[in-house]
């Protein structure tokens, strides 16, 4: 039987996707939609999108095959560029404040007037009447309990997570559009973004006490003779592979959650090196990563 992905099946062929949004959310769920085939255009004020200026690789990438222009929309002439644009374009992507939106009359209701099939896909950090408040990427994460100690995340999950969310409101529209013929308005959070992934935290799963917070000895970060081992034997067949390797005697649920069993998977990965696991994880069919010390 013959697979696809969304790159194979180009879902959004034919779909015009115009861009006003700067820096990383915007950029990425374009480059998303790009994959899935929309044609993408992107306004870009005469400055550039700073992303240019402070990681030119990253901006490459995020706009490979996006046609991008230049518009000063504060002018006469850049509104000028920016509505001949907008007469072609099926979905609106924006990153602005509600109120500047309205200072460069982008406002829906004046959109959806003069364009009835026109789509928006607008990204603000945090939804509705606090659409208007600061924030970034960290601040959102924070907020949602997903930031520890004084480190930063290791990437800007709020941001990635946004613009995953942004291009599914652009299938969404589309898909709107198809039934009723009219374009819709979609806001997308980074906020809220932050909080989906948080769920799992606030399930409880991810908590010291969850089984994959730390408290099930299958699913943890050891330390090995020349490094690290992220161990995922989480399924009990996985963690029967794993207690065998060490020498538990039982692998059953209570005995994953048993002190005695962190230390003894412990103690057995601490003589290992990263070469010998990384063979035993093939032999015994056991879902782990070797890492180098931090």
């Amino acid at each position: 039987m013959a697979t696809a992905s969304a790159a194979t099946l180009r879902p959004l062929k034919g779909v015009r996707v115009l861009s006003l949004a700067l820096n990383l959310p915007g950029p990425a769920a374009l480059m998303r939609c790009r994959a899935m085939g929309a044609t993408c255009t992107k306004l870009e004020p005469p400055s550039g999108d700073p992303m240019a200026h402070y990681n030119r690789p990253a901006y490459a990438q995020l706009h490979q095959g996006v046609k991008v222009l230049a518009a000063d929309l504060k002018t006469e002439a850049g509104q000028k560029a920016l509505h001949r644009a907008l007469a072609k374009t099926d979905v609106l992507l924006t990153s602005f404040r509600p109120s500047a939106l309205d200072k460069l009359q982008l406002g829906w209701k004046q959109l959806h007037r003069l364009y009835p099939a026109l789509s928006q896909v607008a990204i603000v950090g945090a939804p509705g009447a606090r659409a208007e408040e600061p924030g970034h990427d960290l601040t959102y994460l924070a907020d949602n309990g997903l930031v520890s100690g004084l480190g930063l995340p290791p990437t800007l999950y709020a941001d990635m997570g946004g613009s995953l969310m942004a291009a599914e409101a652009v299938l969404q529209a589309v898909l709107a559009r198809g039934r009723t013929g009219r374009g819709a308005f979609i806001e997308v959070a980074l906020s809220d973004a932050a909080g989906y992934l948080a769920l799992p935290r606030q399930w409880g799963l991810t908590q010291p006490s969850g089984a994959v917070g730390g408290a099930h000895a299958g699913y943890k970060v050891y330390a090995c003779k020349d490094g690290r081992v992220a161990v995922a034997a989480l399924e009990p067949h996985f963690a029967a592979a794993l207690c065998a390797a060490a020498g538990v005697a039982s692998s059953d649920i209570r005995a994953m959650f048993a002190p005695a069993t962190h230390q003894a998977i412990a103690a057995y990965l601490a003589t290992r090196t990263r070469a010998q696991l990384d063979r035993l994880a093939v032999e015994k069919d056991i879902p782990l990563h070797t890492l180098a010390s931090e």
